[in-house]
């Protein structure tokens, strides 16, 4: 994989969506040392990172009576409601004290418009938004987008299909990965990746 033409693509391995964080995904601190490994066989590196301001339109608190996880209508349509993470300068925004990536070459952050919520590291929840990823991977000459991180089935199930959307070869790597798994959403992020034909594998056939 160390090649001019493929990235790996990081997805939010920070310390909010590790246990202890305010919207911990369960065992999303065992992708640190698989992504590590993965890190040294990329000669490219990119990460994305949740940036959320306080008071996000997606957050449970910014809604009087709501709860988190469920369900509201916002501008550009239904958005799930999650606890306060993420935001900005706070250490559960920090990225996992144990990734070691000292190579990447770009930190793409997201979410960081008010009313807007971010998944995907290309395109925005509205769906018009774009945060500048897949410009800078074409500028760069990049063919193939490599995928692990947190969550499957939300941020890193985005990002994916929106790669393969843009014309990348797109490969999420399983075991590189944790979901939350919100009333299905893990089989359905998968089912969507696989209908967008996105390749599912494990870090072992990347690391022969």
């Amino acid at each position: 994989m160390a090649d001019d033409r493929t990235v790996l693509l990081v997805v939010d391995v920070q310390n909010d969506f590790c246990p202890g964080g305010s919207l911990a995904v369960p065992d999303g601190d065992a992708v640190v040392p698989i992504v590590n490994a993965l890190g040294r066989r990329f000669r490219h590196v990119v990460l994305t990172q949740d940036w959320h301001l306080a008071g996000h339109a997606s957050f449970a608190s910014s809604h009087p009576g709501r709860k988190p996880f469920e369900m509201v209508e916002l501008a550009y349509g239904p958005q799930v409601l999650w606890p306060d993470h993420c935001v900005q300068g706070t250490a559960g925004a920090a990225f996992h004290a144990g990734l070691d990536l000292p190579h990447a070459e770009a930190v793409i952050r997201k979410g960081y418009r008010q009313g807007i919520d971010s998944y995907s590291g290309f395109i925005e929840a509205d769906r018009q938004t774009r945060t500048g990823l897949e410009g800078y991977l074409c500028e760069r000459g990049i063919a193939k987008v490599v995928i692990a991180g947190l969550a499957t089935d939300f941020c890193v199930s985005w990002t994916a299909q929106d790669a393969a959307r843009a014309g990348f070869e797109t490969i999420v790597v399983e075991d590189a990965c944790r979901a939350i798994d919100l009333d299905g959403s893990l089989d359905r992020a998968w089912a969507e990746m696989a209908a967008a034909g996105i390749e599912r594998v494990s870090a072992a056939t990347l690391m022969p």
